[in-house]
Order: structure tokens, then C-alpha cells, then sequence
């Protein structure tokens, strides 16, 4: 699971992709009933905590972006 900051659920991992400069997490949800997906870099500045035995990933970063 991954969640922002405020706590709002962003979605699941599905996959990370290797970009050469840095790992970017694959998340997917549903918004309006329809898969939905977000990249997010996986990086120092954005990834907030990483809890592998709760399976939970703090980011900051929004819902609309």
C-alpha cells in the first residue's frame, strides 16, 4: 500500500522501473471505476518510509498529481 502524508491511499505497488538515474515506483488504483496509474520516483526526497513487513510506503505526494 502506499499513502501520502496526509494519509490518503495513493494505491499498490504493481512494478518499478529502472530508469538509469533512479528506480520509479509503478502504483495502480481505480479512480471513476477505472484503473488508474501513478509514477512515482523512487527517491530520498519523495519516499517518506518504507515498512516492508507492514507492506506500507509513505510518499509525499498528492492525489492530483
Amino acid at each position: 500500500e502506499v499513502v501520502n502524508l496526509q494519509g490518503e491511499a495513493l494505491g499498490k505497488v504493481v512494478g518499478i522501473l529502472e530508469t538509469g538515474a533512479h528506480e520509479v515506483l509503478k502504483i495502480q488504483d481505480e479512480r471513476d471505476g477505472k484503473p488508474f496509474e501513478r509514477l512515482i520516483p523512487f527517491v530520498g526526497a519523495l519516499v517518506r518510509s518504507v515498512d516492508l513487513a507492514g507492506k506500507r510506503i509513505v510518499v509525499d505526494w498528492g492525489l492530483d498529481y
